[in-house]
């Protein structure tokens, strides 16, 4: 895992990432979606998640030193402080659509991730995009006495949704630690902390560690959410193994930058891991991850994700990094290998973004291929000491 030659690869496909997601810049502004064979989709309007991920890639290939990589950062942050910004009321719309003025809280954890990284970078504007996005997150979003985050709002701050997410509270966290780290403020990191504890340590331990990530607004599980709608991109019905994975990396991360660190964010991020192998993967027979698991184990939708063999890979780094158990570079190595094999696209670049249960590229949930954030950290944080966060580790650097 930390050969040199392995390294070289990583740094290679890094490169090939940054090369295709170059293409999503759009000349209107922010980056767009692209399809399978790298073109922009002109048919779906910019998304103000996708700009806030491409940016922060594209922030953090600067501080590599990737030649025009700060420019495309900087167009990034020129449309989060122009079209997708509410200019009115504060805080960002979900996309450059008109008729999009949901102020949610996936999309704003993204918007304070790229504008940390970007900060990290030195891009001009960006310390003050964070500032501004750190503003509204702790003022809108954060709930100190539930110690987590709201979902979302309407435009004019009048209404929060009746509804609790984990994905966007998990997103909470990642942010929360770049935004600590890139700013030198012990709180946010505190802040990801209470996430964690009431999420994972409580929520998802409470439930025999089949990660809820659906809560109505006094935090009480809704097991059966979206049971109609099972393949929702963002919220589909039952429990979703990546993000057991994606959990574990981050109370990892938080371990590693806390000066007294409890004992359980090593013992839960082990166990998340443990079980996401074992009820996960192959759990049709086949090789991959299922999308998504019942409240029985049993697989629901069955396309593999690529994002979720991105943080599979990051995951077995990071338990191997802190355990040195070989058992878990020996998942590493699995699963580049069947990343190699089955999701990098050497003929149009990128990763297919879905594989159906057979390995085969097909786009049922995901359609086109609108994001290289997971594939990117993927190359890179396995390069990364565990702490500080990835921009604030570069920057460090020099």
């Amino acid at each position: 895992m930390d050969s040199d030659t392995h390294r070289a690869w990583l740094d290679e496909e890094g490169r090939r990432l940054t090369s295709f997601a170059a293409a999503a810049a759009d000349p209107g502004g922010g980056f767009g979606w692209l399809t399978a064979d790298g073109g922009l989709d002109r048919d779906r309007p910019t998304q103000t998640w996708i700009t806030a991920r491409m940016t922060h890639v594209f922030s953090l290939a600067h501080l590599r030193g990737e030649p025009g990589a700060g420019a495309l950062a900087d167009h990034g942050l020129a449309a989060l402080r122009g079209p997708l910004r509410d200019h009115e009321h504060g805080g960002w719309f979900s996309s450059a659509d008109p008729a999009a003025t949901e102020k949610a809280g996936y999309e704003h954890a993204f918007v304070v991730l790229a504008a940390a990284s970007a900060t990290a970078a030195a891009r001009p504007g960006a310390a003050d995009l964070l500032a501004e996005a750190l503003d509204v997150v702790g003022t809108r979003f954060w709930e100190p006495r539930e110690g987590r985050c709201l979902e979302s709002w309407d435009r004019t701050w009048t209404e929060p949704e009746p509804y609790r997410g984990a994905n966007s509270n998990m997103h909470m966290v990642e942010a929360f630690i770049a935004a600590g780290d890139v700013t030198g403020d012990p709180a946010w990191r505190q802040r990801a902390l209470s996430i964690a504890e009431r999420v994972i340590h409580q929520a998802a331990a409470g439930n025999n560690w089949r990660l809820v990530e659906h809560f109505d607004t006094s935090w009480r599980p809704l097991l059966d959410y979206n049971a109609d709608a099972p393949d929702h991109p963002f919220r589909p019905y039952g429990t979703t193994v990546g993000h057991w994975l994606e959990w574990s990396r981050l109370l990892l991360h938080l371990e590693a930058g806390a000066a007294d660190a409890p004992a359980w964010l090593l013992a839960d991020a082990t166990t998340l891991f443990d079980l996401a192998v074992r009820h996960g993967w192959r759990a049709d027979g086949a090789d991959g991850f299922v999308y998504t698991l019942d409240w029985s184990d049993r697989p629901v939708v069955r396309p593999r994700m690529h994002w979720v063999v991105a943080e599979a890979i990051l995951t077995a780094a990071a338990l191997h990094r802190r355990t040195g158990e070989a058992r878990f570079e020996e998942w590493y190595r699995t699963w580049w290998d069947y990343a190699a094999r089955h999701l990098l696209d050497r003929r149009s670049g990128s990763w297919h973004h879905e594989l159906d249960p057979e390995n085969r590229p097909s786009a049922s949930v995901w359609s086109g291929k609108p994001d290289v954030y997971h594939a990117y950290q993927a190359v890179l944080l396995p390069q990364l000491p565990p702490a500080p966060a990835a921009a604030a580790a570069l920057r460090d650097a020099g």
